[in-house]
């Protein structure tokens, strides 16, 4: 089939006037994939990249960009893949003819989709999942998401995983495609232990920070919180952020849990917080345990994919439980709630871990080298299928 961007050039080599030109596709506007790609083009300016991204209108994420003096161009897609995906391949397509991109990043299911079937190898292309579309549903769904990231993987010139979890998903999977994992990492600065507080009362606080979905499970969070609070009667929660399911969480819960809203800046929360958890039931990599560590806080989190290497090994044993398990749950946030000198030990050497191994410049410089890589100006060492601990050079 004919690419829809039509006779377009493989950029073997960038101008040497500037940087590459990056293209960043996106669908999220909001949350997690939102904040960090503000930091990665923030820091991909600063270090002489020209960076443009193409996104929905709407929510933060523009307005953000622009900001920190990126180009951003309208891009008009909806969450979920339908008969409305013709038309947004269409509108990219002309977008990427127009911005003559040297490399095409795209961020998430449903951008990954689009700017592939856009783009169907025509140029350097990099795919990051940011959590696998296929365990975002079930039956039939999951089973046509995981054959389009099977296909689709021969259009992308790297798949960058943000863990190593993430990156054995795919390969267990059967999704064969040319892996790279480059933690995800948080501005350490912006998010540090000194700063503006949000409001809090009595009692310790427990914060929890994501969008109001099934994916980050906030409602066996409520089904745990229930047992918290018999333990800890003085004990509140706030749910940080807004979503879909936000009026189904709020119906029937105690007057313990505050709904927050979403916040345009999470570390006045991080910093109020005595503990800040996260009940995902899939992810990459979270930043909000790596935002709340860099605060220097005690974050406790579910066992899934990203969650084991983002967090360092003293954690292991308090801050890991299973996913879906309200009573695992109860118990862990009941035992931190009840040992502050384990709080405070916690929190001390998760911001240390975080400045080592999580800090943004270190993600960026090493993205930055991949594409290099792609452009033909460096090599870099690169995982490939069925040789995980082996590399070779491209």
């Amino acid at each position: 089939m004919r690419s829809p961007l039509g006779p377009v050039p493989h950029h073997a080599t960038p101008s040497a006037a500037r940087g590459p030109h990056v293209l960043h596709v996106t669908q999220p506007v909001e949350g997690g994939v939102a904040r960090l790609l503000t930091d990665l083009a923030a820091a991909q300016l600063s270090a002489g990249l020209r960076v443009t991204v193409a996104c929905p209108r709407g929510g933060s994420l523009p307005d953000a960009l622009r900001a920190v003096g990126c180009e951003v161009l309208p891009w008009d897609a909806t969450r979920a893949p339908g008969r409305q995906l013709p038309g947004e391949v269409r509108r990219l397509a002309r977008l990427l003819r127009d911005a003559r991109p040297d490399v095409v990043h795209a961020h998430s299911a449903k951008a990954g989709l689009a700017a592939r079937l856009a783009v169907r190898g025509r140029l350097p292309t990099v795919f990051q999942p940011h959590a696998w579309s296929f365990e975002a549903v079930d039956g039939v769904m999951a089973q046509a998401a995981l054959r389009w990231e099977r296909f689709g993987a021969r259009w992308a010139t790297r798949v960058l995983c943000v863990s190593e979890a993430e990156r054995r998903t795919g390969e267990q999977r059967g999704i064969t495609a040319p892996w790279q994992v480059i933690p995800n990492g948080v501005d350490t600065y912006r998010f540090r232990p000194e700063g503006n507080s949000a409001r809090s009362g009595a009692g310790p606080l427990v914060v929890c920070v994501g969008r109001l979905c099934r994916q980050k499970g906030q409602d066996v969070l409520l089904e745990a919180w229930a047992a918290v609070a018999r333990q800890v009667p003085a004990a509140r929660l706030v749910l940080v952020g807004d979503g879909p399911d936000a009026d189904r969480l709020r119906s029937g819960a105690p007057a313990s849990v505050e709904f927050a809203g979403a916040a345009p800046d999470a570390a006045p929360w991080y910093r109020a917080a005595d503990v800040v958890v996260l009940p995902s039931r899939w992810e990459g990599m979270a930043l909000v345990p790596l935002e709340a560590m860099a605060c220097a806080r005690p974050v406790l989190v579910t066992d899934v994919d990203g969650a084991r290497e983002s967090l360092p090994p003293g954690h292991l044993p308090y801050c890991l439980v299973p996913p879906e398990d309200p009573d695992a749950l109860a118990r862990a946030l009941t035992t931190l709630l009840r040992r502050a000198p384990l709080r405070a030990a916690l929190g001390a050497q998760g911001r240390s871990h975080v400045l080592t191994a999580h800090d943004v410049q270190h993600a960026t410089d090493a993205v930055i080298d991949v594409y290099r890589e792609l452009l033909g100006a460096v090599t870099t060492p690169v995982v490939v299928p069925n040789q995980s601990r082996e590399s070779i050079n491209t």
